[in-house]
């Protein structure tokens, strides 16, 4: 792609509410991909909405990531159909534990000159911290005791999708053009 076509796509970078619609729309599109998967385990999820926020650390402040996490929640429990129902404390529990800890993540140990962790290593952390977090609030909720035969399931597929989405992060990330532009239009203003 030249320089000519470059500056005639047409991309949010104009406005904070349009990239924040842009990812809550993706992560809209994650999770209606998502419900159509089989679950192995209860309330388990593969993670494809965490691609939007790990996007947002690049494109929002942190606040906004926060605000794109709170719609994830609630976009993805719309779909469910999960809204008002008890599972929405697993979605809650999840998704913020995950997602406050990839934020501070990359942060502190990313968005840095040189950058002391991978986009594998923070989304691998996000997906355990996701799965801990339901397994916390499904002992005390549900299973107590019994909890302990799903967690190593729980776990040990959180730490396959973690990895493979952190692979599919870097990837992206890496060789975006898209972002980059987006990136450069931010650190321009």
């Amino acid at each position: 792609m030249d320089d000519k076509e470059s500056k005639n796509l047409t991309i949010p970078t104009d406005s904070t509410q349009k990239r924040l619609t842009f990812l809550t729309a993706l992560c809209l599109f994650f999770s209606a991909v998502e419900f159509a998967i089989p679950k192995p385990v209860p309330f388990f999820r593969l993670g494809l909405a965490n691609l939007a926020i790990i996007l947002s650390f690049f494109m929002l402040k942190p606040g906004q990531s926060i605000l794109l996490i709170a719609l994830k929640v609630f976009v993805q429990n719309l779909i469910s159909g999960t809204l008002f129902s008890y599972t929405i404390l697993f979605s809650i529990a999840g998704s913020f534990s995950s997602g406050l800890v990839m934020l501070a993540l990359f942060k502190l140990f990313y968005d840095c000159p040189k950058p002391k962790i991978s986009l594998i290593g923070i989304c691998l952390a996000g997906s355990l911290f996701n799965s801990l977090a339901q397994l916390l609030i499904s002992y005390f909720l549900m299973f107590q005791q019994n909890t302990k035969y799903i967690a190593p399931v729980l776990l040990g597929l959180s730490f396959i999708t973690g990895i493979l989405l952190g692979i599919f992060a870097q990837y992206f990330v890496q060789n975006s053009t898209w972002l980059k532009m987006i990136t450069d239009s931010e650190a321009s203003k």
